[in-house]
């Protein structure tokens, strides 16, 4: 009978540790979510603004344009959040609060994947050939006529698969958020394999396969749904 109970106790107890966890890796994983929406509403828009200048006619914008994409693509972005988190307190003085790790992480996401989005932006408006351009002009169009129903259609059906890409990078790059302190699900994963328990590691593999697959399903069914313009 004393037997029984133990056993029993020892399920409740380990059933209770694995919905603790559960809980604790479903916090983490909120967490990543969040770095990844507010890191695409962001840089989405930012890149467009990057891109513009690094089309500038200007030479000097144009160029200051041109450094701070390679310098974002150029370092990693574990060292961006570094730089953005350390830099205020050790340049400026400035102490460091608890909310100050979490900004940092979002600005350090932003500015680097702006100079990503910004190249893939040039490049789909870059293979619009020039004629086009042209022949809007004959017609009549003016600038913005132009680019909204002639440029712009096809540089976001031909930069789909790199944008997609892009957001799927995004999505695992979020767990670099942990190097400064960012209790996203991989850290909190780690809190546990430092008591000795290794699965909750793997387990984090499930939560970032299926939100990878759902966002595989739903950008393929905006590929599809742009399948109205063939280039």
């Amino acid at each position: 009978y004393e037997i029984s109970l133990g056993l029993v106790g020892s399920e409740m107890c380990i059933r209770d540790s694995i919905t603790t966890m559960m809980q604790m890796l479903g916090e983490g994983f909120i967490t990543s979510l969040q770095i990844f929406a507010l890191t695409l509403v962001g840089a989405l828009p930012l890149g467009v603004v990057v891109v513009a200048l690094r089309m500038c006619r200007f030479a000097p914008v144009r160029l200051i344009a041109r450094a701070y994409i390679s310098v974002m693509r150029g370092t990693p972005l574990m060292l961006q959040m570094f730089a953005i988190y350390f830099m205020p307190f050790y340049v400026f003085g400035v102490q460091l609060t608890p909310s100050s790790k979490w900004q940092a992480a979002i600005i350090a996401f932003i500015v680097n994947y702006a100079a990503y989005f910004a190249e893939i932006y040039r490049s789909g408006l870059q293979s619009v050939p020039r004629g086009q351009y042209e022949a809007a002009e004959v017609l009549g169009y003016s600038k913005f006529q132009t680019l909204a129903h002639i440029v712009v259609p096809q540089v976001v059906k031909r930069i789909m698969p790199a944008i997609g890409n892009e957001v799927i990078t995004l999505v695992k790059d979020t767990s670099l958020a942990n190097v400064i302190a960012n209790k996203e699900i991989i850290m909190m994963a780690k809190e546990y394999s430092a008591k000795g328990l290794i699965w909750p590691l793997f387990s984090t593999a499930v939560f970032f396969l299926v939100f990878v697959g759902v966002l595989t399903l739903l950008l393929d069914w905006a590929e599809k749904k742009l399948d109205y313009f063939r280039c």
